[in-house]
């Protein structure tokens, strides 16, 4: 997430109530996950096991638990609880603004675009041309579509990634303020899930084809022209490359590449990075025909037992 403007590192510091290593007037430039930050972001960490990746990642401004030595080029912000103050940003730069009608009046909808009734459109939504967003669709806070859309009914575009800490008294939520960005000639079926980013943005790339009863969780980026058949779940911050094809009741985890050109063959447990132009099957998930050799070994093995008896 950008800010609408650069602020100082002393003004950061303010808003969050702490303390801060670096000059005054730091340039900061927006909040982001560690896995999409660019300098001028601020990025947070508070486990010691992700110290090292978080301050020499390209966030130039770290809020970190622990007094530790400040990079070269770079500032901290030291909070007793960097996880509620990241929320703290989020909640002060993009906070929940309620509608007040179906399509919020900042919303721009292109020529062409028809939008049918009881469909919601959030607030600073942007819908390209010639789009069609069916009846009974949620389209959330600041996402965008591109040109040529469709969307089924249902659907719901920009719920809150699924995103937690474990506290004494239960679990905490890390706000989201990220968006879904929607790219042309894309179409996405009925009583879909796209959760946005928590700070950057979940992507569906060009072309690419969704259909019903789909799970993609937050800043998870669909590549172009990538076919996903019905009751797919998607975690986090997943890369899936362009011409994939991802059959029925498959499931991802998070933080894995779906290389190029693969085929998920339906009700893989995928749990690793995929290699280009690929075919998997079977949970865990493998090679088909390297799988469909082990299946083969497998009905034989009661013959086998039986020899040894």
């Amino acid at each position: 997430m950008k800010f609408s403007k650069q602020h100082s590192l002393k003004e950061i510091a303010a808003i969050i109530d702490c303390k801060y290593v670096g000059d005054d007037d730091f340039p900061v430039q927006g909040i982001n996950e560690i896995h999409v930050v660019t300098p001028g972001d601020i990025v947070f960490v508070d486990h010691p096991k992700y110290y090292d990746k978080a301050l020499n990642s390209a966030a130039t401004i770290v809020l970190i638990n622990k007094e530790v030595e400040c990079p070269e080029g770079k500032a901290l912000l030291i909070s007793d609880d960097p996880f509620r103050d990241f929320n703290k940003l989020t909640r002060h730069f993009r906070p929940f603004s309620p509608l007040t009608s179906a399509v919020a009046e900042t919303a721009k909808i292109g020529e062409g675009t028809i939008v049918q009734p009881n469909a919601v459109i959030g607030n600073n939504v942007r819908i390209g041309k010639n789009c069609l967003i069916h009846a009974n669709v949620t389209i959330g806070d600041n996402c965008i579509l591109g040109d040529n859309v469709i969307i089924h009914s249902g659907t719901v575009l920009g719920g809150d990634a699924f995103y937690y800490k474990k506290r004494p008294d239960g679990f905490d939520k890390l706000l989201s303020g990220g968006r879904v960005v929607v790219k042309d000639n894309v179409e996405i079926g009925s009583n879909c899930s796209i959760d946005r980013g928590v700070s950057g943005d979940t992507t569906i790339g060009e072309g690419s084809k969704l259909d019903n009863l789909i799970q993609i969780g937050h800043d998870t980026i669909i590549g172009k022209n990538c076919l996903l058949a019905s009751q797919i779940g998607i975690a986090g911050a997943v890369v899936v490359e362009d011409d994939v094809t991802i059959w029925g009741q498959v499931g991802i985890r998070s933080d894995v590449t779906i290389a190029k050109g693969t085929v998920l063959m339906a009700q893989c447990g995928v749990s690793k990075d995929t290699e280009p132009n690929t075919t998997y099957w079977g949970t865990p998930f493998g090679e088909v025909r390297t799988k469909l050799k082990e299946y083969a070994a497998i009905k034989k093995l009661p013959e086998i037992v039986k020899k040894i008896k």
